[in-house]
C-alpha cells in the first residue's frame, strides 16, 4: 500500500497508526521526503516521533530540506513500526512524504508447532526487519 502525506505551516504533523486489535505485523517504510510547490528557501526539518523500548516518546530528525541546496532526500525505504508521527519541527513547508505500508499477516499459532516443515520451507518465509536506529 502506498503512503503519502504533506506537512505544512497549518498541518505540522501526521500520525500513522493501525488498529491495536489487528493481529498483523505492520511496517511503514519512508522512501522520499521533498519540498513541493510554494516552499520558501528556508530550513524545513522533518522529525519522526515514536516510542522507545521504555515507552517514552522520542523525536528524531530525519530530513533537513532547503529549496536552494537540498529540496529532496531519498530515505531508501527507512523502516518504521506504527504508530509513528511525522512532524515539521522547523520551516513552513510544504513537505511531501512518500513511502509504503506493508502488512505481514501472522500465521495461526498451530503453524509454529507443525513439525512437518522442512528447512527449505522455513527459509522461504520473509524475515521481519528490525527498525533502523
Amino acid at each position: 500500500l502506498l503512503l503519502g502525506c504533506e506537512l505544512t505551516a497549518s498541518t505540522k504533523s501526521y500520525t500513522f497508526q493501525v488498529d491495536e486489535e489487528d493481529d498483523s505485523d505492520h511496517i511503514l517504510a519512508l522512501s522520499v521526503v521533498c519540498l513541493t510547490d510554494g516552499a520558501k528557501d528556508e530550513c524545513n526539518v522533518v522529525e519522526v516521533v515514536g516510542r522507545n523500548h521504555e515507552n517514552q516518546e522520542i523525536a528524531v530528525p530525519v530530513a533537513n530540506l532547503k529549496l536552494s541546496c537540498q529540496p529532496l532526500l531519498s530515505l531508501d525505504n527507512f523502516k518504521l513500526q506504527p504508530p509513528v508521527t511525522f512532524r515539521l519541527a522547523a520551516g513552513s513547508g510544504p513537505v511531501h512524504l512518500s513511502g509504503w505500508h506493508k502488512i505481514m499477516h501472522r500465521e495461526d499459532a498451530s503453524f509454529e508447532e507443525d513439525d512437518d516443515l522442512s528447512e527449505e520451507d522455513e527459509e522461504e518465509l520473509p524475515p521481519i526487519m528490525p527498525a533502523k536506529k
